[in-house]
């Protein structure tokens, strides 16, 4: 697949099929990815938390707060993104600047994973809803957590849907 194959096939999905397992060198190839992402001063602020088994059951049931993400528990891996410190260069560049590069960093990332996640067939989907406390104990993590990613192969019965985005003109603006 080509990136723009990638793109267009990528999708949140939200109905695994939960009797297939994630092969340990699919789930290797997308941290590889993972771990090429680029990130401010190349400090890569983030880890990356893989669960399965009795972990990822228990990260999902932290997903599903208030009736959210019940698909999550169908999901046979997730892979939890928290904060780690900024390198020092990063760390003065983000003051001085007053830009938030950790949260562009953990972005970019996890658009990596999700791209390579594709690429093997695999569905994922984004999750910002969680209990961040409840995710940080199941991990054994100090920092805050900032996105969990669900992983696995979608359902048979959940097909490619259509991508409803802005149009190019409304999003793109050129100037000379």
């Amino acid at each position: 697949m080509n990136f723009t194959e990638i793109a267009t096939n990528r999708q949140s999905c939200r109905k695994y099929d939960a009797s297939k397992v994630v092969e340990a060198e699919k789930v290797q190839a997308i941290l590889q990815a993972a771990r090429l992402a680029p990130s401010a001063c190349n400090g890569q602020p983030y880890r990356l938390t893989v669960c399965t088994g009795e972990s990822a059951k228990a990260v999902a049931k932290a997903t599903m707060g208030m009736g959210m993400n019940r698909f999550a528990k169908d999901a046979p891996v997730l892979i939890v993104l928290s904060e780690e410190p900024y390198v020092k260069t990063a760390a003065a560049g983000s003051k001085l600047k007053k830009n938030d590069y950790r949260s562009m960093d953990i972005g970019i990332v996890a658009a990596y994973l999700t791209a390579e996640a594709t690429a093997q067939g695999l569905g994922t989907c984004i999750l910002g809803w969680f209990d961040d406390a409840a995710v940080r104990k199941i991990c054994d993590l100090d920092a805050p957590v900032r996105l969990v990613i669900t992983l696995g192969y979608a359902a048979a019965d959940d097909p490619l849907r259509e991508k409803k985005r802005k149009r190019l003109e409304d999003l793109v603006q050129y100037r000379e």
